[in-house]
C-alpha cells in the first residue's frame, strides 16, 4: 500500500513537469492579459523545451515582427517553414517578413501561394495588400540575385560584419559563392569583409574578378574606388574616378551606392546629383543615405537642403549629433588646420610611440575626417589599444565621463590642457605641433605616475614656456602668466611639477 502512495505520488510529481506546451499556453495568456514581455519570455522557454514545434516558433516570430526585430522574424520564420511548409499561417508570415527585410521575390511567392491554398483565409485581405505594394514597389527594386536561401545567407554575413565579426561573415560568403559561382553581390560583400580584416590584395582580387566576368558592376566600380582611396593610390583613383562620373545609373540601389561612393572621395556636386535625385522622387533612406546626403549638399553649396536632412538622420540615429558637416566651419578652427588634416592624424594614430598616437587621439575628437577615420578598418585597432589609449579613444567618441571617480576626473583635467593650448593659438600649424608632440609625451609619463592634473591652465602655460625656451625664443614667465590668467609663482610652480615628467634620455615605452 505504501509503495502503492509513492508510485502515485512519484507519478504526480511527474505530471507537474512544465513542457513546450505548457510555456506555450502560459504565454497566450499572459498576451491576452496585454503582459507582453512576460509571454515574450514564456515562448523563448517554450521554444527551449519543444524546439521543433513550428507554431510556438511561429508565435514568437510574431511578436518579434511586430516589435520591428525583421531579421529575429526572419530566422525564425524561416525554422517553422522548414518544420511545416504546409501550413498557410507560416507561409502568410513568410510573406509579410521577406517584404520587410527586402526579399520582394519571396514576399510576392509566398502571398500567392497563401492565396491559393486559402483564397477566403483569415489573411487573405493581408495577402493581397502585400501583392499590391511588390507591383506598386517594382519598379524601383533592381531584381536581386540568387533564391531567398542565398539571400538569407548573404543577409547573415551582412549581420555579422556589422557585430565586427569578419571571420564568420567570411566563412559563410566563401561557401555561398562556392554554391553560387555567379552570386556577383556575395562576391562583393566578401571583398569588403577582407579589406575591413586588412586583407586589400585579396578584397582587389574579388573585385577584378567580378568586374572581369561581369563588366560593369557597379558595386564592384565603388569599392575599388573606396580601396584606392584609404590607399591614397592616386593614379588608381583617378582612373576610376573616370569611369564613375559617366555612369547613369537607374536604380534607386545604384543611385545610392555611386551617390555615397562619390561623397566619400569628396566629389560632393556629383554625389549631390544622385542622392538629391532619389530623395526629390520621394525615397524615404536610412540613416547612412541622409547623412552622405547631407554631406554633399552642405560641401556643393545646398546648406539648406543639408541641416534638413541631418535632422532626419538624428531622427533615425541621435548618436550622430556631433557629427555635422558645418560643424568645424561654425567654429573657430580653419580646414586647412593640421587637426583636419586627415594624413597627419593617421601618421600619428600609426605611431610607434604612445605618446603620438594619443595625440592622434585627441586631434580625432573634433577634426572633420572623424566619421572617415573612425570607419577604416586599420587606423585604429581597439583590440590593440592602452590603457591611456582607450581614454582618449573615448573623449573622442564624446563618452560622458564620471567626475566623481578619481581617475575619470584626472583625466578630464589632463585633456583640458591641450585644449587651452589650441584655443590659444587658435589651430594647430605645423610650428607648433612640437609643442604639442612634448605635451603629449609629458602627459603620458604623468598619467602613468597618476599625476592628478589639479591646475589645467597653469599646466598649459608651463608647457607653453618650456617649449619657447627649448626654440630659445625671448619669452617671460610674466608674459605667459598674463596670457594664461595665473600668477607668476603658479607658473614657476608648475613648470617644476611637469618637468620631472620629462624622459631622462629613455626611449619612450610603446
Amino acid at each position: 500500500m505504501e509503495k502503492k502512495r509513492q508510485n502515485e505520488k512519484q507519478s504526480n510529481i511527474v505530471s507537474f513537469i512544465p513542457t513546450g506546451d505548457y510555456y506555450y499556453k502560459k504565454s497566450i495568456q499572459a498576451m491576452n492579459s496585454g503582459q507582453m514581455n512576460k509571454a515574450y519570455k514564456y515562448l523563448q522557454r517554450a521554444i527551449d523545451l519543444s524546439p521543433d514545434d513550428p507554431m510556438i516558433i511561429l508565435q514568437l516570430a510574431i511578436i518579434e515582427l511586430e516589435g520591428q526585430r525583421f531579421e529575429e522574424a526572419y530566422d525564425l520564420l524561416r525554422r517553422a517553414y522548414q518544420l511545416d511548409p504546409e501550413n498557410p499561417e507560416i507561409i502568410f508570415y513568410m510573406a509579410e517578413v521577406s517584404g520587410c527585410v527586402g526579399i520582394m521575390q519571396d514576399a510576392k511567392n509566398f502571398a500567392e501561394r497563401y492565396l491559393q491554398l486559402e483564397p477566403e483565409g483569415a489573411y487573405a485581405d493581408e495577402a493581397a495588400e502585400i501583392l499590391e505594394f511588390v507591383a506598386f514597389e517594382q519598379d524601383d527594386f533592381e531584381e536581386l540575385e540568387g533564391s531567398g536561401e542565398d539571400l538569407y545567407r548573404q543577409e547573415q554575413a551582412r549581420r555579422c560584419m556589422e557585430k565586427g565579426d569578419f571571420p564568420e561573415a567570411i566563412q559563410i560568403l566563401e561557401e555561398l559563392i562556392e554554391d553560387r559561382p555567379a552570386f556577383w553581390s556575395a562576391y562583393n560583400n566578401l571583398a569588403l569583409a577582407y579589406f575591413y580584416v586588412g586583407e586589400e590584395e585579396q578584397a582587389k582580387v574579388l573585385l577584378h574578378t567580378v568586374l572581369r566576368e561581369n563588366k560593369g558592376n557597379l558595386h564592384a566600380l565603388c569599392n575599388l574606388t573606396v580601396i584606392a582611396y584609404y590607399e591614397k593610390n592616386e593614379e588608381d583613383l583617378q582612373e576610376l574616378l573616370n569611369i564613375l562620373v559617366k555612369i547613369q545609373p537607374y536604380t534607386w540601389e545604384h543611385r545610392y551606392k555611386l551617390g555615397a561612393t562619390l561623397a566619400l572621395i569628396g566629389q560632393y556636386e556629383l554625389a549631390f546629383k544622385w542622392l538629391r535625385s532619389m530623395q526629390k522622387r520621394g525615397y524615404v533612406g536610412d540613416a547612412g543615405f541622409y547623412f552622405w546626403l547631407s554631406h554633399a549638399a552642405y560641401f556643393s553649396g545646398h546648406k539648406e537642403i543639408s541641416k534638413s536632412a541631418w535632422g532626419q538622420l538624428l531622427e533615425l540615429d541621435p548618436e550622430k549629433e556631433g557629427f555635422e558637416p558645418w560643424r568645424q566651419q561654425e567654429n573657430e578652427f580653419a580646414l586647412d588646420a593640421l587637426e583636419h588634416n586627415r594624413d597627419f592624424i593617421v601618421e600619428m594614430l600609426e605611431s610607434n610611440y604612445t605618446s603620438e598616437r594619443i595625440f592622434g587621439l585627441f586631434l580625432l575628437k573634433d577634426t572633420a575626417h572623424k566619421q572617415e577615420i573612425i570607419a577604416h578598418p586599420k587606423w585604429i585597432n581597439t583590440e590593440q589599444l592602452g590603457a591611456f589609449e582607450k581614454l582618449f579613444l573615448a573623449y573622442a567618441l564624446g563618452h560622458e565621463f564620471d567626475m566623481k571617480n578619481k581617475i575619470e576626473a584626472s583625466f578630464l583635467r589632463a585633456v583640458h590642457v591641450p585644449e587651452i593650448l589650441l584655443a590659444q593659438y587658435g589651430k594647430l600649424s605645423s610650428l607648433i605641433v612640437p609643442m604639442f608632440q612634448m605635451w603629449f609625451v609629458l602627459c603620458e609619463q604623468a598619467l602613468e605616475q597618476n599625476y592628478r592634473f589639479t591646475n589645467p591652465a597653469a599646466i598649459a602655460g608651463a608647457n607653453d614656456y618650456l617649449f619657447k625656451s627649448s626654440q630659445m625664443l625671448k619669452v617671460t614667465k610674466k608674459e605667459i602668466a598674463q596670457q594664461y590668467g595665473i600668477a607668476v609663482s603658479t607658473l614657476t610652480k608648475y613648470i617644476d611639477e611637469i618637468l620631472m615628467f620629462l624622459p631622462n634620455g629613455q626611449d619612450e615605452q610603446v
